[in-house]
């Protein structure tokens, strides 16, 4: 099948397809971690099922921060070329239309179907396979865009390892025709490093050469050096669903996941159809919890990527806070979610990584920048103590969300030794 050619003849055409990578592999880690979020618990399964899961439950969560290593990658491709990254996206689900027609999103409870959407995602190059049964183009191709055309506009490509190339022989030729120096304005000060985000894979974009390695990461990882997809996305996700299938057959009875579906507080402000809407009121309550969680990840990866005059210090900080607040507090309120009635006969609530709005850069100053980070850390405390105290949840649940509660305080206190005292809210305690 003959792929349709990325054109990259200006900056703007390069910093378009960025954002857009930016975007779909925030939209892919989420599906990853939904998927990861649904997986029972050992007591709900035998000794083998659980095994396997356990398995399951660590390659996804593992791919899942190789996802996150990509959106970072990406976003110091875009800080190179002197563009701010972002962490805005839409919301779920993206059928046709706002990605090219063969790439469509949607939040899939751990099982076949999931599985098959990952393999399709994630398949190399040149591979033809068909995505989940469920997921049909319905939108139209995107129609080539001309050189000579100065303003961006969305392009088709037809898998991840296909923007990159793209991504990659534009580079090329940008910085042919303006320079190496011209192209890469941004300042090293902006890139996430190794040695901030203990990712060894992790690579600071200044030139050329390390713009080619950055997307050389993200191919290898994803779908595989030049064909070798054994240990990339692909290859893992095929070992799984083969694994799956087996037990599957051994006992058709086996649902290593629960029924969940994601969950909104409200209809999305980007999404014309209806979605689900939780009604249980616990549901509701750590969704709002698990929703500002989510936010807080996101502004405090925003504030590093965009900071201004913060110390290394500082910037140290901002990484650990966004790793901290992911894997402490998000997760496991997400997690913990799963277990709760949605609302809806026979399905538990889904954290759906509600976007409550179209996401952009905080101030650039830096005093009420970390001022805003600190408030809203304290708002995440104060809601989930209250959510403790009204109780009526499960014993493992409210455990949970009582932990995220401590967790999120050791955060907001860290950040609030770099926020001015005349700064700080004196109506509630830190």
């Amino acid at each position: 099948m003959s792929e349709p050619s990325i054109v990259v003849a200006n900056r703007e055409h390069l910093w378009w397809l960025l954002i857009e990578a930016a975007q779909l592999e925030h939209m892919i880690m989420c599906q990853y971690l939904y998927a990861e979020f649904s997986l029972k618990d050992a007591g709900e399964l035998t000794a083998v099922q659980a095994e396997a899961v356990g398995r399951w439950r660590a390659t996804l969560r593992g791919i899942a921060v190789e996802e996150m290593l990509h959106l970072a990658l990406v976003a110091n491709l875009t800080a190179a070329i002197g563009a701010a990254p972002t962490f805005g996206r839409p919301n779920f689900p993206q059928r046709s239309g706002y990605f090219p027609a063969g790439f469509q999103l949607d939040l899939l409870p751990f099982g076949e179907q999931a599985l098959r959407h990952f393999l399709y995602l994630g398949r190399p190059e040149g591979m033809e396979l068909e995505d989940a049964h469920e997921f049909v183009p319905a939108a139209p191709g995107r129609t080539t865009l001309a050189p000579e055309e100065l303003m961006p506009r969305g392009q088709e490509y037809t898998t991840i390892g296909h923007l990159y190339r793209g991504l990659e022989e534009g580079l090329r030729a940008l910085c042919d025709d303006l320079g190496e120096q011209a192209v890469f304005v941004g300042s090293p000060r902006a890139q996430a490093t190794p040695e901030l985000f203990r990712w060894p894979q992790l690579v600071a974009v200044t030139d050329l050469k390390s713009a080619l390695a950055a997307i050389e990461t993200i191919i290898e990882q994803g779908e595989g050096s030049r064909g070798d997809w054994r240990e990339a996305h692909y290859g893992r996700f095929l070992a799984i669903w083969q694994e799956y299938r087996d037990l599957r057959a051994a006992d058709p009875a086996f649902e290593p996941a629960r029924p969940v579906v994601p969950g909104y507080l409200r209809q999305p402000y980007d999404i014309a159809g209806p979605v689900p809407l939780l009604t249980d009121p616990g549901a509701r309550g750590l969704a709002e919890l698990a929703v500002v969680a989510y936010e807080l990840v996101l502004h405090v990866l925003t504030r590093f990527f965009t900071h201004t005059d913060e110390s290394d210090e500082q910037l140290g900080l901002l990484v650990g806070t966004a790793i901290g607040l992911m894997a402490d507090v998000l997760r496991p309120l997400a997690s913990a979610m799963t277990r709760l009635p949605s609302g809806h006969e026979g399905r538990t609530a889904g954290f759906a990584f509600e976007m409550y709005y179209a996401m952009t850069n905080t101030v650039p100053w830096r005093e009420p920048s970390w001022a805003l980070l600190h408030e809203r850390t304290r708002v995440l405390v104060e809601r989930c103590a209250e959510v403790e105290r009204a109780g009526g949840a499960p014993a493992e649940v409210a455990a949970e969300v009582a932990a995220a509660g401590r967790r999120a305080a050791e955060y907001a206190e860290r950040l609030a030794a770099h926020v001015p005292a005349r700064l700080r809210p004196t109506s509630r305690t830190t």
